[in-house]
């Protein structure tokens, strides 16, 4: 197995994810259609994905997962309409730190939910992330307009910790056969939705948007995922984890570089708090696996 390739494969998986928002930026279109496009494009490019390696879903590890997998589905689905509109509300770095809240929050809930001890090692890292978040908002000086983006970040946080829960509790089902299904349902939950919020309304499909959402769904849902999976299969397990950070940091980058949205020291240090707190959280997480 060539290691080399697997990183390279899973690094570029997660800058994708790191990209999302910058890309949303550019098109003309309710985010809401933009996360159905992408959760029916996504879905279809794996499934093509498995026929060409002569793979089939495992419909037997489907039924024996399916409430799991509906239920993860449906908030992948919310999961994507409260980020989308997060990155429409408030700068992309924001968007993507709050949502990126939600290993903290598992870690306050596993006891709970997972019925794992809680590590009170870890609880600094909680309490610096929690910090961080005040001070990559810029709610505490006032700034109305952000507080919406913050929630809805934080919405979308909430509902990637259930989806992690969900993901949790699969046995026996492929990586990829659970993405698929998960992604098709995620357009499903998302399209009564686009309904009653679009209805009659006249849409911009110009090309740029069309173009952009081809890439959101088919290079940075359907090929990312694939990626990212293949990846997770092959490295080692410290390797994923922190490599899995480069997604919020290249989120803050494209916001400060591209999109040119400032974010004030007190925003880069929140940045680091949330960033270096996860990673020192998934780190003592390891330690504790090795020992035991």
């Amino acid at each position: 197995m060539n290691l080399a390739a697997e990183r390279t494969k899973y690094i570029t998986a997660v800058v994708l994810y790191g990209t999302i928002g910058l890309f949303l930026r550019y098109i003309r279109l309710p985010s809401e259609i933009v996360a159905m496009c992408r959760g029916i494009l996504g879905s279809g490019f794996i499934l093509l994905f498995l026929r060409a390696r002569h793979q089939s879903i495992d419909r037997n590890a489907v039924l024996r997962n399916r409430k799991w997998l509906i239920i993860g589905g449906i908030c992948l689905g919310l999961n994507w309409i409260f980020l989308f509109a997060a990155y429409m509300q408030t700068t992309v770095a924001v968007a993507s730190l709050c949502n990126y809240m939600a290993p903290m929050i598992v870690i306050l809930i596993a006891p709970l939910v997972l019925s794992e001890r809680l590590d009170k090692r870890k609880m600094p890292c909680v309490f610096a992330a929690f910090i961080g978040i005040i001070l990559v908002s810029g709610v505490w000086n006032g700034s109305a307009g952000n507080l919406s983006g913050v929630i809805l970040g934080l919405a979308a946080a909430a509902c990637f910790v259930i989806i992690v829960i969900c993901n949790r509790k699969l046995q026996g089902i492929k990586a990829l056969d659970r993405s698929v299904i998960q992604l098709a349902i995620s357009a499903l939950t998302i399209f009564p939705y686009v309904l009653i919020r679009n209805f009659g309304t006249a849409l911009e499909w110009d090309a740029k948007s069309i173009l952009m959402i081809l890439m959101l769904g088919l290079l940075h849902t359907g090929a990312a995922y694939c990626m990212y999976f293949s990846g997770m299969g092959s490295l080692p397990v410290q390797t994923v984890a922190i490599l899995g950070y480069l997604e919020p940091a290249v989120s803050v980058l494209c916001s400060a570089f591209f999109l040119h949205e400032a974010m004030g020291i007190t925003g880069w240090i929140g940045a680091l708090l949330i960033i270096g707190a996860a990673v020192v959280s998934e780190s003592l997480g390891e330690r504790t696996h090795k020992k035991s």
